[in-house]
């Protein structure tokens, strides 16, 4: 990563999040000042430690040295608890809203975009990458004040009893530099290489968890165990990468004091000999020069933290920085619906990853408070048009139109206030049934729960659960038959209560009983409400008011089912496959 790209995400960092919680760094910095003064103090009292106790024999300085030192070390131990305290909440309340910002924008996010990504990445955002931004808070912060102000303390401390030795021992602060900025640009490859593998890593795990039944039919358990190796193995070896860096750090600077210390000895021995330096003189310098290590090396390696914690922020404002194109405004006004009559108009509409239009030129008028259904081969555009309405993806071209009112122009949130969907992709939480159903209607009755539950022939299992409404069924309902999450979904939708309701495979996992009891419930429910259904099954395309017949992405043919039978050759062979 280019410098120019650090300073720029380093500054929006501190501008976006750090600058709004200052008074901390300030509190902090007061408390480095102290361990800067400490640390350096302790280095001081050995001079006079030395002259008074070891070489004037002086009982009183005996007493009151040891007593300053306890002192001195109290002061400094109790100060760095503050200060760590200080930045350690700094650093975690700033991913605290960092991780909030990004779990808002997924969630407003367009449905096209976060499907362009593997849920694994964005897990790898949440946990690795903001980790690497607290680690750049909590420690680079802490670190640059409290080590430069003790290096500079403990400088003064040694440019008081010698300034010759001073000066030389002030020769190792360029070469650690030097070294310091040439590992961290590689430590910056390294850190954008360890969140790949992490996200790699998250990714096939997701996939692991979420298709382990389909994994132990197909009896793939030993190629996803490869995978997962192969993968494990990627990440640790990138981890191995990053930490042989940072590590690096430790010879380099270990050599680096080792000459130092050598030549210090020599030349201190010189100036001793010719009694430029007395004896406690050089204690105290020796003291301050071996404490003015650990800073050094601290700071020698910051710019490691900086470059993984700068690194891992551009990726996380990647994803703040989404344009989402499909929001709610609310200077818009909110929509009126009277006779939910639903049209289209000249209607096109491609996939970001697709070649081909998914709608071409689609002209469909939907009629208020009737049931339309969709029909048409896989990858006919159906589902795409049932997409469209509650704005879950954006045409490119053409206008959709509610009661006259162009959905573009009305507040999203009004426009989906209109819209209950029931999908063959089903979501269910980890929560108990009742709060399923809920979900739809946070302030529903427990009479409303129960009638919506009867509609859709869901109140017989229910009640044959351990603790009835108040069992959870576990994540995405895996406590429950494929039929009985599908009568939940449905049981959630109704009770909305919303005019326009959206059916896609609503019935696909029930049985013959269970089905034909939820159709009778949707179709009392639908009574003048306009319905949207995308089945296959006879019993869903007979009894509704139109069918719009699709195929590669156009209407050819729209009618009821007995004049389809007839007129439309495409209708005549989907219905016979069916009845087969």
């Amino acid at each position: 990563m280019k410098f120019e790209k650090i300073i720029s995400n380093s500054k929006r960092l501190y501008k976006n999040y750090v600058k709004k919680r200052l008074w901390r760094v300030f509190a902090a910095l007061f408390f480095s000042v102290i361990i800067a003064g400490t640390t350096s103090a302790i280095a001081w009292l050995l001079d006079p430690a030395v002259k008074k106790i070891f070489i004037d024999n002086d009982r009183t300085f005996a007493v009151l040295i040891p007593i300053a030192i306890i002192v001195v070390f109290t002061a400094k131990g109790a100060s760095l608890y503050a200060a760590r305290n200080l930045i350690l909440t700094l650093g975690y309340r700033v991913i605290q809203e960092i991780q909030g910002q990004m779990a808002k924008h997924v969630l407003l996010s367009d449905t096209q975009n976060l499907e362009s990504k593997h849920s694994g990445r964005h897990i790898t955002s949440f946990m690795y990458d903001v980790g690497q931004i607290q680690s750049l808070i909590s420690t680079g912060v802490l670190n640059l004040m409290k080590d430069t102000l003790t290096l500079v303390t403990l400088l003064v401390v040694m440019f008081y009893q010698n300034w010759k030795l001073a000066l030389f021992s002030m020769l190792i602060m360029p070469l650690a530099a030097f070294f310091a900025k040439s590992l961290g640009k590689r430590m910056g490859k390294a850190t954008t290489a360890g969140a790949e593998s992490t996200a790699s890593f998250t990714t096939i795990l997701t996939e692991i968890l979420k298709g382990s039944r389909i994994i132990k039919i197909y009896q793939r358990e030993e190629i996803e165990k490869e995978r997962s190796k192969l993968a494990i193995k990627d990440m640790a070896d990138k981890q191995i990468k990053i930490g042989k860096i940072m590590i690096r750090a430790t010879p380099i600077m270990e050599t680096l004091t080792g000459l130092m210390i050598a030549g210090f000895i020599y030349f201190a021995g010189f100036l001793i000999a010719n009694g430029e330096i007395g004896i406690n003189n050089f204690f105290s310098f020796l003291a301050a020069m071996m404490l003015s290590y650990q800073p050094v090396r601290s700071l020698a390696t910051l710019n490691m933290a900086i470059y993984q914690g700068a690194t891992a922020a551009e990726r996380v404002f990647k994803i703040l920085d989404e344009k989402i194109e499909i929001a709610d405004q609310k200077k818009l006004p909110k929509i009126e619906i009277k006779n939910a009559e639903i049209q289209f108009k000249n209607v096109s509409f491609q996939y970001k990853s697709g070649k081909d239009s998914a709608v071409r030129n689609i002209d469909l008028n939907i009629d208020g408070g009737k049931v339309t259904a969709l029909v048409g081969h896989s990858g006919a555009g159906k589902s795409t048009i049932m997409n469209l309405i509650p704005r879950f993806y954006q045409q490119q071209k053409g206008r959709i139109f509610i009661d006259g009112q162009n959905i573009n122009e009305v507040s999203l949130y009004s426009l989906r206030n209109k819209i209950s969907l029931v999908s063959q992709e089903i979501v269910l939480f980890d929560d108990s049934v009742e709060n399923n159903i809920k979900y739809a209607k946070f302030d529903a009755t427990e009479n409303e729960i129960k009638n919506a539950c009867e509609l859709a022939a869901s109140s017989e299992f229910i009640e044959a659960l351990p603790e009835k409404y108040k069992t959870v069924i576990g994540e995405n309902g895996v406590r429950l038959s494929g039929g009985q999450k599908q009568r939940l979904s449905i049981a959630r939708a109704i009770i909305k209560n919303a005019p326009i309701i959206l059916l896609d495979e609503a019935t696909s996992s029930l049985d013959a009983e269970s089905e034909e009891k939820v159709q009778n419930a949707i179709f009392n429910l639908t009574k003048n409400k306009t319905t949207l259904v995308i089945a296959h099954r006879l019993s869903t395309i007979k009894r509704a008011d139109k069918i719009i017949v699709m195929k590669n992405g156009n209407i050819v043919g729209s009618g009821k089912h007995d004049e389809l039978l007839k007129k439309s050759k495409d209708y005549e062979n989907l219905y016979s496959k069916q009845v087969v």
